[in-house]
């Protein structure tokens, strides 16, 4: 199946957002377009780029870097408080427009993505029809007390390094580093060496760290940013549409998706066995299956 790639920016009030369309030459009948929202928050969708392979299903998958990353406009003066959830609903709500899709579409969210998601759903029901929230925290209170008991659990030197440097807030030492890269391949990417996917967002996570540190904070391990009391898990028994939950069983996300499970109605759970935080690409054949296969499940009846 042959599939046309259309690349665009979108002019919107808080900046310009690329994104870019994959529309497969034979679209199924009733396959509805699939959204994918990358995380960090400000880390690129490049590590979620095999994604687009999902329009070998029949179906349009659309893409695009959320304002302040990749390449969309960068704003590294903005001050902290300029980076809210809100403006990101507000984003995603101005391309659902752009594009036409607003009468229905598959919304699939990944670690931060998967927290934004089911914020866009509730500012504006009856737009997606389905949600796919893959390894993604309900609380970044619950996200918190699982990396601790992550760090907890690694060799000693390791986490002696990480605390360490955490409370000198020494950032940059190579020590810190090599410890974080650790963590990381214990609990983000299990793969070795990372895909080339992987480096990308890093790098240009690195090259712009504005709206991670303005959100976050310097570190998955010390979270001081405009997200350190966000929380959806009281709000998503209001959450009326299908939902899947995937995690890996070794995910950096630890059980802090469990709200989704337990309190939004009907939802479905995935884990994905030896995957850590990125099961697209531990694991991108199951990955692949139980995603199209939820979707096919919740496109419209074919004519």
């Amino acid at each position: 199946m042959h599939v046309d790639v259309v690349e665009r920016r979108l002019h919107g009030a808080h900046g310009s957002t690329w994104y870019q369309r994959n529309i497969p030459d034979r679209s199924r009948p009733g396959a509805l377009p699939l959204v994918v929202l990358h995380g960090g928050p400000g880390m690129a969708h490049d590590y979620l780029r095999r994604l687009v392979d999902l329009a070998g299903d029949g179906r349009e998958v659309i893409v695009y870097d959320q304002v302040g990353c990749g390449r969309s406009s960068h704003h590294p003066d903005a001050p902290a408080e300029h980076w809210t959830v809100d403006l990101f609903v507000d984003e995603l709500e101005e391309l659902v427009q752009h594009w036409g899709i607003a009468d229905g579409f598959h919304l699939l969210g990944q670690s931060w993505g998967g927290m934004l998601a089911p914020e866009y759903v509730l500012a504006h029901p009856g737009r997606a029809t389905s949600l796919v929230l893959m390894d993604s925290p309900a609380s970044m209170p619950g996200w918190a007390a699982g990396t601790r008991r992550l760090l907890a659990e690694l060799p000693a030197g390791v986490r002696d390094a990480i605390e360490r440097h955490e409370s000198a807030e020494t950032f940059e030492d190579p020590e810190y580093v090599a410890a974080v890269d650790a963590f990381y391949r214990r609990h983000l990417c299990r793969l070795d060496p990372w895909p080339q996917d992987v480096l990308d967002s890093f790098a240009q996570l690195e090259k712009d760290p504005t709206v991670y540190t303005s959100m976050i904070g310097p570190s998955e391990f010390t979270i001081t940013g405009t997200l350190a009391q966000w929380s959806v898990a009281e709000r998503v028994q209001d959450l009326r549409l299908p939902t899947l939950v995937g995690y890996g069983e070794h995910d950096e996300a630890t059980d802090s998706w469990r709200p989704f499970a337990e309190r939004i109605p009907g939802a479905v759970v995935h884990e994905f066995a030896g995957a850590s935080h990125t099961p697209h690409l531990e694991c991108p054949e199951e990955f692949d299956r139980v995603v199209a296969d939820f979707l096919r499940t919740h496109d419209r009846p074919a004519r």
